[in-house]
């Protein structure tokens, strides 16, 4: 009954997060006092809300250069209040940004190369996303080769780019790409499709301009073999090889998050136990709507004080 650790993306990012982290674990504290140092913006100020304008705060911590780094950080405050409780995962895996946290939190990555990485990342997303602006839209409800075919006709008709950009879960599909492109698509998909309150095309050949800028920000980092076996979202499939998790990475920007084989390799792999740790529920979620009818599975927090002396009690 293998453990699983999986770590939260963009859009779970809230005011407040981790502050009760940092006030209660020293190990927590030094890890978001790090980021803080390194980083040209006080995160700490926006992350937990401390100007008292919280709507000000939430606005700023949208932001795609803002986001990451802070989301990673609190992942990462969270996994040293785990390790501090001997709590280690048998396999990891993170949701797009969260990849980049499930690497730091295994040991192939340092957490200052993980948060210079994340920056960047964040920075060259949002610079792509302003060259060629673009849209994400959720669909629900849909099958998975409709939404496929439906991109692939739109795209080659000639009126922009569209493209399945998380694979999330059965019924569960966001699209990327041109505006009226996905405007289009979501009309003319079965089921429900919502537009989501990004900054760019994610996942999508729109990341194009971010790609070169990453790949040489990752080439001056060095990546060490992980503790674990990883599962890069470009493949699903669990690796520990260095090079091949460089190269995910890369594709990764471009490339569709295959989220829910994923979570189904994991579980053929032996997890039962899956543990977001950061902020938010997104993922849990996911692994009740993709691995629902397998009983056994167990899905648990560890982003707050109370969800992690939880998971060590049990």
């Amino acid at each position: 009954m293998a453990t699983a650790f999986l770590f939260p993306g963009q859009g779970s990012q809230a005011v407040g997060m981790g502050h009760e982290l940092y006030e209660r674990y020293e190990d927590a504290r030094a890890r978001f006092e790090t980021a803080n140092d390194l980083l040209d913006v006080d995160l700490l100020t926006l992350m937990f809300g401390l100007e008292g304008d919280s709507d000000a705060a939430a606005e700023k911590l949208k932001q795609t250069e803002i986001t990451q780094p802070a989301l990673y950080t609190h992942s990462l405050a969270a996994m040293a209040v785990l390790e501090a409780h001997g709590l280690e995962p048998d396999m990891a895996a993170g949701h797009s940004l969260g990849e980049y946290s499930a690497l730091a939190a295994v040991g192939a990555l340092s957490f200052e190369d993980g948060l210079r990485v994340v920056r960047r990342r964040g920075e060259l997303m949002g610079e792509a996303g302003e060259r060629r602006p673009g849209r994400m839209a959720a669909v629900l409800g849909a099958d998975a080769a409709h939404v496929e075919e439906v991109c692939e006709d739109l795209s080659a008709a000639g009126d922009g780019v569209v493209r399945p950009a998380n694979y999330n879960a059965p019924g569960q599909i966001v699209i990327s790409g041109d505006i009226e492109a996905v405007e289009q698509a979501t009309e003319a998909v079965e089921g429900r499709a919502m537009p989501l309150p990004v900054s760019g095309a994610f996942h999508s050949p729109l990341m194009d301009y971010a790609r070169d800028g990453l790949t040489e920000v990752l080439d001056a980092v060095t990546i060490e073999p992980p503790r674990c076996p990883v599962y890069p979202n470009v493949t699903a499939e669990p690796t520990t090889d260095p090079d091949e998790i460089r190269r995910c990475l890369t594709e990764q920007l471009l490339s569709p998050v295959q989220w829910a084989p994923t979570l189904r390799r994991m579980h053929d792999d032996g997890a039962v136990h899956f543990t977001e740790v950061g902020t938010g529920q997104v993922l849990q979620g996911l692994v009740g709507r993709t691995l629902n009818a397998d009983e056994g599975i167990e899905q648990m927090g560890a982003g707050t004080p109370e969800e992690i002396e939880h998971l060590a009690e049990a």
